[in-house]
């Protein structure tokens, strides 16, 4: 049997998330205190006691989630789980790429953290607030999704920001253009088109100050080849050279989100179980939807942690 290990992206936080596992497991505990010290702020407080309006901001919730994952991790390894020995490749949805190759020794916390807190901070100031939106337009598969991005954009940035799933794909841009694209996917026949609650228009060209932003942070940053491949976000296959993939970690900011393929692209290289390592189950979710046999379990407590390493 082969298994993937995959890392959550923005949208799974909650308040509270980790703690458990940093009270069960002292290395876990020792992942959130090495993210309060690279970040010179006590981020753990806000994660475990803080206000969910103000851990959803991008430049807090891509490190927290990180945090998280990688406490879940630790929690593995100190159940005997070694990574190299139980997943044949890593993957993650956004910002979940940073806690895939943390996670497979690519990063280290410390670099993953501080990169992190830039890109959501980069992110966040590419574009002034109420510029872009993102909508999910649910129903639609991405070429169907993708023309009617195109159709929308009038001379404005509107284009597939995510391949969720075979029936979900968010697209981003201008406010305007998204809009137009929600009432034509609305016309065309999707179950529900909806703008989401989000700061900034992420994963298109409007990001890209913060391409540009994250170019050069990485540009400063030791990344080494991962323990196993990346299947990476922008090209939906593995990769594990790490020259190529600091160039993908830049190109991903202004491109598309192609899990769809990438869960494809697994499944076809033999994978049959995936493990969703931190907060929440939304890509259980959506690897469900796109590849039915594929089984699933989610590492996001102690209890969990302990089952999934037993089973």
């Amino acid at each position: 049997m082969s298994r993937a290990f995959v890392f959550p992206g923005q949208g799974a936080q909650t308040i509270g998330m980790g703690r458990d596992l940093a009270e069960a497991y002292p290395a876990a505990r020792a992942v959130f205190d090495e993210v309060d010290e690279a970040l010179g702020e006590k981020l753990s407080d806000l994660i475990w006691e803080g206000d969910i309006a103000e851990l959803t901001l991008t430049r807090n919730a891509q490190p927290a989630l990180m945090a998280t994952s990688l406490a879940a991790l630790r929690a593995l390894e100190a159940e005997g789980v070694v990574l190299e020995d139980h997943a044949a490749y890593v993957a993650g949805h956004s910002l979940g790429e940073y806690s895939a190759l943390t996670a497979a020794g690519a990063l280290s916390v410390a670099d993953a953290a501080r990169l992190l807190r830039l890109r959501g901070s980069a992110m966040q100031e590419a574009v002034p607030v109420g510029v872009g939106a993102m909508a999910a337009l649910l129903g639609m598969d991405f070429g169907t999704a993708s023309g009617i991005a195109a159709e929308a954009a009038e001379g404005e940035v509107c284009q597939a920001a995510n391949d969720n799933d075979p029936s979900q794909v968010v697209i981003s841009g201008h406010t305007a253009a998204v809009e137009r694209a929600v009432e034509l996917a609305k016309a065309r026949g999707a179950k529900r088109a909806m703008l989401l609650p989000v700061s900034a228009p992420f994963h298109c060209a409007l990001m890209g100050p913060a391409a540009e932003a994250m170019a050069e942070a990485l540009s400063h940053v030791d990344l080494s080849d991962p323990a196993v491949p990346l299947v990476a976000n922008v090209t939906a296959n593995g990769v594990k050279d790490a020259t190529t993939i600091r160039a993908l970690l830049v190109d991903q900011v202004t491109g598309a989100v192609r899990w769809r393929e990438g869960v494809m692209w697994m499944a076809a290289h033999g994978v049959t179980e995936v493990w969703e390592i931190g907060a929440g189950k939304a890509l259980s979710g959506m690897i469900k939807r796109i590849d039915r046999s594929v089984a699933t379990h989610a590492v996001g407590t102690a209890d969990q942690a302990r089952t999934v390493a037993q089973g």
